[in-house]
């Protein structure tokens, strides 16, 4: 199939002519169309469709306003108005003027298409073969990464609240698929218990009240589950969604022993990457990040950033909140190796840090990683730095090192860290270490003994030199090119995709990919009509310090 984008001339004549009036300095939809045609095609999403069947609209329109939803941050209501009123809408979907549009309902579904088909990343993968088409992207050069955390698209919740509101959910669940069951089987007492929404300031305030509250919803969760598990008669109501969430809540926030249902306290709760936060999105996590506090998802956006091209977003990645920058590293170059758009060099901030990451990439994919390493943290390169590990001499064929007095390593051990990447062990001798006067520079062990861990030669050198050349100008003169990932982060959120419009992780995706696209087209027309980059503003102090 030809990536040539198809003339203008199937626009209808009318539409030609009524857009150019009415945009005689041109317009941003009518320049898109005329410089990449309709971008996608219905073959692209057929596989989505039946081949019988009523005819219905092309899917191709059908993205294109998907994507300026996005763009325009509009219900689907609103996108539905625009395709029947706006002329330059109308322009670059290629609809004569007096098309009468579509129902707001098919924008639904499309979107449902797109995540059931796993078509998502058609939106944006589309367009970037075809500015690869045009030579305004190519492999090799210099691409950017940064993060933004997403706030689901849910109420915060206490714990209380939580499983309240969890069974509270499940009721109403089963009373639309068992309503004759459910209210032969439920006490006539939880109509009000559980039929007005949990609000936390109606809740109790007093610490006793508030653990007999819970452990009362406690017992109420486990009867229903007991009532749901022994309806012999109806077995497949213990697969029905809102039961099985249910029935994981309460294992994260209950103990039973004996009969007794107990408030699991702080120190025996699930870790938050399994913590459920919500009935209504159950993959949103929570998270901490420096100050900041979310419930949700974390977006990672990554662009091209040489100065002869348009600055493109060529990949997105969406994570639940929990999961750390580290590890969307290697997805993220696989993905680029699989749309041919590696980079030479990619830069990221110190979250995305790792040794191990940085040798694999640069072996597998050939990619240079440009970030600032961690820094050592560790109390001797705080409080005594010649007795830091980096003043230690070690010996890798003969698996032995040399503290700073001359003694050497009792014991050397290689082992798996606790995400599975091989580290080593050095253990020194009591009997070095208990006299010498240095002991306390070195070591709180209280078996008085020095003990080091270390990455693998290949890594521990690569950290040892890249340690040193992020000291230098050069590094931070290259190093300083990242600095513009900021500002995608900041015009990704004027484009509205910190708050999740939908629930779930893919869904979420859906809405970060869409959003993608539409700030690429936005840096398209840019580049057409030959708007400058713009740059890092200094404060007006920095600013006259440097005049």
């Amino acid at each position: 199939m030809s990536m040539r984008p198809q003339r203008v001339f199937d626009i209808p004549d009318e539409t030609i002519a009524v857009a150019k009036a009415a945009f005689p300095k041109g317009n941003a939809y009518i320049q898109l169309r005329d410089e990449l045609g309709t971008i996608y095609d219905d073959e692209l999403f057929a596989e989505l469709y039946s081949a019988e069947g009523q005819p219905g609209l092309s899917p191709w329109r059908l993205a294109l306003v998907t994507v300026l939803q996005f763009a325009e941050d509009l219900t689907d209501r609103e996108a539905a108005d625009a395709v029947r009123s706006r002329i330059d809408w109308k322009y670059l979907l290629g609809l004569a003027l007096t098309d009468p549009g579509f129902d707001q309902s098919v924008l639904c579904e499309f979107r449902d298409r797109l995540v059931d088909g796993g078509a998502i990343e058609r939106l944006l993968d589309r367009l970037l073969e075809l500015c690869k088409g045009q030579g305004l992207l190519k492999s090799g050069g210099k691409q950017r990464t940064d993060s933004t955390h997403v706030l689901a698209a849910v109420r915060d919740l206490s714990r209380l609240e939580l499983v309240a509101t969890s069974l509270q959910y499940t009721l109403n669940s089963l009373a639309v698929v068992v309503p004759d069951w459910l209210k032969a089987t439920i006490p006539a007492s939880w109509s009000e218990r559980y039929g007005k929404r949990w609000e936390e300031y109606r809740l109790p305030k007093s610490e006793a009240e508030r653990l007999g509250l819970a452990e009362q919803v406690g017992r109420d969760g486990v009867w229903l589950m007991t009532a749901i598990f022994g309806a012999t008669a109806l077995p497949w109501l213990r697969q029905v969604p809102a039961v099985q969430l249910l029935r994981q809540t309460w294992l994260q926030n209950f103990s039973q022993e004996d009969g007794t249902v107990s408030w699991r306290r702080a120190g025996n709760l699930p870790p938050s990457a399994k913590a459920i936060c919500s009935p209504f999105d159950s993959q949103a996590r929570f998270s901490i990040k420096r100050q900041t506090e979310w419930t949700g998802y974390k977006v990672h956006l990554t662009e091209c950033c040489d100065k002869d091209a348009p600055h493109l977003i060529v990949q997105v990645i969406t994570t639940v909140a929990t999961t750390q920058d580290t590890e969307v590293v290697t997805e993220l170059h696989q993905n680029l190796a699989d749309k041919g758009l590696l980079p030479d060099e990619q830069l990221f901030d110190q979250g995305y840090s790792d040794s191990h990451t940085l040798l694999a990439v640069k072996a597998q994919h050939g990619v240079e990683l440009v970030m600032p390493l961690r820094a050592n943290h560790t109390w001797q390169q705080t409080h005594s730095p010649e007795y830091s590990a980096s003043h230690f001499q070690i010996d890798w064929e003969a698996h032995r090192v040399t503290c700073p007095q001359g003694k050497t390593s009792a014991s050397w051990c290689t082992r798996a860290d606790a995400l599975g990447q091989p580290q080593v062990e050095v253990m020194f001798n009591t009997v070095d270490c208990d006299p010498c006067p240095a002991r306390a520079l070195c070591t709180r062990s209280k078996r008085h003994r020095r003990k080091l861990t270390l990455r693998p030669q290949a890594q521990h050198e690569a950290l040892v030199a890249l340690r040193a050349y992020q000291q230098t100008e050069e590094f931070k003169e290259r190093y300083a090119l990242r600095a513009g990932v900021e500002g995608t982060i900041s015009q990704a959120v004027a484009f509205d995709i910190r708050p999740a419009r939908y629930r779930g992780l893919v869904k979420t995706h859906l809405q970060h990919v869409a959003t993608a696209v539409a700030i690429n087209f936005k840096r398209l027309v840019n580049w057409w009509n030959e708007v400058p980059f713009s740059t890092t503003k200094p404060s007006r102090f920095a600013a006259l310090m440097a005049a």
